[in-house]
């Protein structure tokens, strides 16, 4: 009987697995949809002072619908469990199949859904579609749990953050971001930022990248015990101040994991940019750009240079700089970021930078394995941390 039973609860699974490894996704056709991707960039740090505040873990609500009584019932679409978003969203959607968590660290993120085509070239498979035209969008608090939203009690599914109105034009390409606008008086907003990335004449040699400070008004000023102590973000936990100045080092070889090590003629503390702090404007801020094969090391297939950015306050530079290599509280004068491997190796010496991956992406393609390839890239710092958002062109695929 032991032994029947047995066999019985292995049919039964078997069965299952079948009938669910089978189940086909229904995806809703969208007639001229525009293209969307969102961030959440509100962090939140247990302190005495901020014990009783809300924690910012979102579901995101497109054209959504109430009953009678205004209680959300449902949406067009649907972005649950929108969580703080991760320091690197790479040229993939790597989220995508995930199931150690519901938590989503951007939408589409883990959502199943109609996403990009390739335009110009670059994959936008990292956006998905959404209806054109005015489209409102909510952002409701839900608990952190597992409940999908519109299950969870009447009651939590009240609180809302954010219902605003947004434009998106047929086939155009978006970026929103939710921030917090005011340190001080905890003001919230969100920035809908119309990207042109894949309009632009760019070049498969050049390395390009812009930068935003999208951090809240006052965050800089604030006192440091009001400030993520997360060791990870080194010489940025202090912010940055509302103006400053970017300058670019290239080294020669990532075997090398040294600030001090030897860089590329003529990229040593170069200045690339200034970037301001705003939180209003929707204008995409001007790439810059260096050489893919700025290293006469290169052959042409595969270099291996890595970066470090260096932002300063007007009136200084890397070669005015008064403070030490290991410095991290700076005042909000000077923070930098490594830019190497896979963004998760520690420098072999004493360093105030974060660390973030390589703006250069090395895959097997063709029958180079590796063979690296330039990227278009955004790095935006936000009350403390630094993200980066890289896009990649469609490469060959490999030869095996």
């Amino acid at each position: 009987m032991k032994r029947n039973s047995l066999y019985l609860v292995l049919g039964m699974l078997i069965s299952f697995l079948a009938i669910t490894s089978c189940t086909k996704v229904e995806y809703t056709k969208i007639n001229e949809p525009a293209y969307l991707r969102v961030f959440n960039n509100l962090n939140y740090i247990q302190t005495l002072e901020t014990k009783d505040d809300k924690v910012p873990y979102f579901c995101m609500l497109i054209n959504p619908t109430t009953d009678a009584g205004g209680m959300l019932t449902g949406a067009e679409i649907v972005g649950d469990f929108l969580d703080k978003r991760d320091a690197y969203a790479p040229p993939y959607p790597s989220h995508v199949g995930s199931s150690t968590s519901v938590n989503n660290p951007e939408y589409p993120g883990k959502e199943n859904v109609l996403v990009g085509p390739i335009l110009n070239g670059f994959d936008l498979s990292s956006w998905a579609q959404v209806p054109s035209g005015k489209v409102r969008i909510v952002f409701a608090y839900r608990p952190k749990n597992t409940v999908p939203f519109f299950q969870l009690e009447e009651r939590l599914k009240k609180d809302i953050l954010i219902d605003t109105v947004i434009n998106l034009d047929s086939k155009e390409v978006y970026t929103l971001h939710l921030l917090q606008t005011d340190f001080n008086t905890k003001q919230h907003d969100v920035l809908l930022r119309h990207e042109n990335f894949y309009k632009l004449p760019l070049s498969d040699s050049l390395v390009y990248v812009n930068f935003y400070n999208m951090s809240s008004k006052g965050f800089w000023e604030a006192d440091e015990s009001l400030k993520d102590n997360d060791s990870d973000l080194r010489s940025f936990k202090s912010g940055i101040r509302d103006e400053m100045n970017i300058y670019l080092s290239l080294y020669e070889s990532q075997a090398v994991l040294q600030h001090t090590g030897a860089t590329v003629p003529g990229f040593k503390g170069k200045y690339l940019a200034s970037v301001k702090r705003n939180t209003t404007s929707s204008a995409v801020s001007p790439y810059v750009n260096f050489p893919l094969w700025a290293s006469n090391k290169s052959n042409g297939i595969k270099t291996d240079i890595w970066q470090r950015l260096d932002f300063f306050v007007p009136g200084m530079s890397p070669s005015t700089n008064p403070f030490y290599d290991g410095d991290t509280r700076t005042g909000a004068n000077w923070a930098s970021v490594n830019l190497l491997l896979n963004g998760k190796v520690r420098l072999q010496s004493n360093d105030n930078g974060t660390l973030l991956p390589n703006l250069l992406v090395n895959i097997h393609s063709g029958k180079d394995n590796p063979k690296t390839f330039a990227t278009v890239n955004t790095i935006e710092v936000v009350n403390g941390r630094i993200y980066l958002t890289t896009i990649q062109r469609k490469y060959a695929p490999p030869i095996y």
